[in-house]
């Protein structure tokens, strides 16, 4: 029997999505994917979306599943944060009845997808909080929120990017999950091994190099929103 599948791209801005940046790249990926595990080239549709990634609405997609459901065939994209970062989202997603897949992580599952979704829905709701925090602290020392007002107006404009690399850190750690889940069920139990596992994989850091120090995998560990018995486990490996 054929595998037939059904790409599904997305973009953010309707500038992208008519001059077709970041869209023959995943393209390319989801094509390299179907070619790899002897799909049927080219699939049976392609969908493409010019969408938000906050948003849960995408007609799009809709259609992509709808045609997953009636074709028997397999939802592919290219990368998994390309979906979105929203639990409620991810979790219809994953409820939806399709198979599906991502280029770029073709193990996870369904409950991999979940736990993601939940981590990804807890770290947006922490940098709303972390950011909101940054900006009271700076008005309770007296720092004037918005206008210029010379030094006061340069301490809240610190707290603001303060707030706003806490923020992107929390983001980059989130998208980290669902890797340091599966580091953790190969084996991998020390702070060096999951920088190995990392390298190996081809993730690079935050700030874009490829060689991992356990330092720089601590940091991803303490920006985790975990508990229970993973939260213990992490706490051991920092």
């Amino acid at each position: 029997m054929s595998l037939r599948f059904v790409t599904y791209l997305r973009v953010s801005t309707k500038r992208q999505g008519q001059s077709g940046l970041g869209l023959e790249a995943q393209r390319a990926a989801c094509a390299k994917y179907i070619s790899g595990v002897g799909g049927d080239l080219p699939p049976v549709a392609e969908f493409v979306e010019v969408e938000s990634g906050k948003k849960s609405t995408r007609p799009e997609l809709r259609k992509a599943l709808d045609l997953c459901r009636v074709t028997g065939a397999v939802l592919v994209i290219a990368k998994l944060d390309r979906l979105a970062r929203n639990a409620a989202f991810l979790l219809s997603l994953r409820d939806s009845g399709v198979d599906f897949v991502a280029a770029d992580m073709p193990q996870a599952n369904r409950l991999l997808v979940g736990i993601m979704a939940l981590v990804a829905e807890q770290e947006r709701e922490m940098i709303s909080e972390r950011t909101r925090a940054a900006l009271a602290a700076a008005k309770a020392r007296g720092v004037k929120l918005g206008g210029d007002r010379g030094g006061r107006a340069s301490q809240a404009a610190q707290a603001a990017g303060t707030a706003a690399r806490q923020a992107k850190a929390g983001e980059f750690a989130a998208r980290l999950a669902p890797h340091v889940a599966e580091a953790l069920q190969d084996n991998f139990t020390s702070l060096r091994q999951i920088a190995a596992y990392f390298e190996a994989k081809g993730i690079v850091t935050a700030t874009g190099r490829t060689a991992w120090t356990p330092k720089a995998v601590a940091n991803v560990l303490a920006r985790l929103p975990v508990s229970g018995r993973d939260a213990r486990a992490l706490s051991d490996l920092v």
